[in-house]
């Protein structure tokens, strides 16, 4: 049986954290929290189920989960967010991988909970995530903040039964003011990159993800919740080329 160390990054999760490390009690041979600091009792919380507790300086949502694996006494890793929890489903399989870890790396689905509703249409699910792998044979990569964790080129995969339970927003509210954060990181990451942007974008992408999500992932099934996440998602996207337009157009103007 292989050794499996859990990491999970925080800032201020004193109201998630909890219930994340003790969801990984039955499979975790290790558990080490990377904190950017918190001013709550996330580290307290952390303590007490027995996690190993590190503070480093956030410099990205990729930079901190690479740090995390570099902190993990075990290279067999399961990378989870504070806000994350395993389902028993999802346990029993992961302590079935642990009997015989045959593949590199191991997808599983998300189920998000959103103001209280599980949400099982949209792009929300199945949200299939590879988050255990091991860790020498892939890093995070992506744009932040959105992250993902890109295996070596002929590394072998596998799904694995049983939903991640993923517990987002409280109220509607804390998905506003992530928007506004999250697309203040993406623009600036996006431009970066060297990614354009134009009218025609700004217009076509918002729209036809509201559509896509909302009419052909089947997001309507999700009721009242299932139309707030099209229209917000719509939003994210929206504001996300706006900002990137505005940091082109700022860049031009003290040229």
């Amino acid at each position: 049986m292989v050794k499996l160390s859990v990491v999970v990054i925080t800032f201020n999760e004193e109201k998630n954290i909890g219930r994340c490390l003790a969801s990984v009690k039955d499979i975790a041979d290790e558990i080490v929290v990377i904190d950017s600091f918190s001013t709550d009792k996330t580290e307290e919380i952390s303590l007490e189920h027995g996690a190993r507790f590190i503070k480093n300086p956030f410099e990205g949502h990729i930079e901190q989960k690479n740090y995390a694996i570099t902190q993990a006494t075990y290279p067999h890793i399961l990378s989870l967010d504070a806000d994350e929890a395993l389902s028993e489903e999802l346990t029993k399989s992961i302590l079935a991988v642990k009997q015989n870890f045959e593949h590199d790396g191991y997808f599983f689905n998300r189920l998000s909970n959103y103001c209280g509703k599980w949400i099982k249409h949209g792009r929300w699910y199945p949200d299939k995530k590879l988050r255990l792998w091991d860790s020498r044979k892939g890093k995070w990569a992506g744009l932040n903040p959105h992250d993902k964790f890109e295996m070596q080129e002929g590394c072998k995969t596998s799904w694995i039964k049983g939903d991640l339970l993923h517990y987002t927003f409280y109220n509607i509210a804390q998905h506003t003011l992530q928007i506004h954060k999250f697309t203040n990181i993406s623009s600036q990451a996006s431009y970066q990159k060297g990614k354009k942007v134009n009218l025609l974008k700004i217009l076509v992408k918002p729209t036809f993800k509201f559509f896509a999500d909302y009419v052909l992932r089947l997001g309507f099934l999700d009721g009242y919740y299932g139309l707030v996440i099209a229209i917000l998602g719509a939003q994210s996207k929206f504001m996300q080329l706006v900002k990137l337009h505005d940091i082109y157009k700022s860049k031009k103007a003290n040229q």
